[in-house]
């Protein structure tokens, strides 16, 4: 499904990131099986080899370049969808421990599946973020909260803060046009400071990710339910 071994390696290189043959194989599992099941369930518009390369596996492991995440963290990904960023990093770091949450069951079926395939472990949790992150076996339990979303900075930062102990760190992979700083009240509030955003290039298009760092603990009333986050942003 994917472009052969040599042309992936030279477009990772191209980022300054290595592939293992190993990491290859795995990813080319990961392409087909993310075409084949989003036949019957929709999972991505993307689904030209050379651009689930590039806009899936390579956008999502520059993460790891850019937030510099440790060997052993725990992360959880909020909203995972088809399972990036995580999945990729878990199969470019494999001594990352992912917990994969969505609200749709279908998605999470998928994921269950493909993690199989891959041989990777994970945890999977169907649900809504504002729910689980009030239990106190994931409350601030994570070294890393991520979400590739195109909901406001706010919002995320609701969603996503909460996870993260104090130390750790939300990682928010954003478009290039979002204030970030409309998001600073909200992450204030919860906890969280932002620390540096990073935009770069993905071939023709601009990216951007935001490191917000837990500086203290969440307050016991964040996040709200999900009627009162939907009418108004922190």
């Amino acid at each position: 499904m994917l472009p052969n071994y040599d042309v992936c390696a030279a477009k990772f290189d191209e980022y300054g990131l290595g592939l293992t043959p190993e990491m290859y194989r795995k990813f080319d599992i990961y392409a087909d099986f993310l075409v084949e099941y989003n036949h019957n369930v929709n999972l991505t518009a993307i689904t030209e080899p050379e651009q689930i390369l590039i806009k899936h596996f390579i956008d999502s492991v520059l993460m790891l370049k850019y937030a510099e995440i440790p060997d052993n963290s725990a992360i959880i990904d909020v909203g995972t969808g088809a399972g990036f960023p995580s999945v990729p990093l878990k199969i470019y770091n494999d001594t990352l421990k992912i917990t994969l949450l969505d609200s749709l069951n279908k998605r999470i079926n998928f994921l269950q599946q493909l993690c199989e395939k891959l041989e990777i472990e994970a945890e999977f949790i169907h649900g809504r973020a504002e729910d689980f992150s009030k239990m106190p076996e994931y409350r601030e339990k994570f070294d890393v909260s991520c979400a590739r979303a195109v909901a406001n900075m706010a919002l995320l930062s609701e969603l996503c803060i909460p996870f993260v102990k104090v130390g750790g760190m939300f990682v928010a992979m954003k478009g290039p046009n979002e204030d970030i700083s409309l998001g600073n009240n909200a992450v204030s509030l919860l906890g969280g400071s932002v620390s540096r955003e990073t935009n770069y290039q993905l071939e023709d298009e601009q990216r951007k990710i935001v490191i917000v760092n837990k500086i203290s603990q969440t307050p016991t009333k964040y996040p709200r339910n999900s009627s009162q986050i939907k009418k108004k942003t922190l």
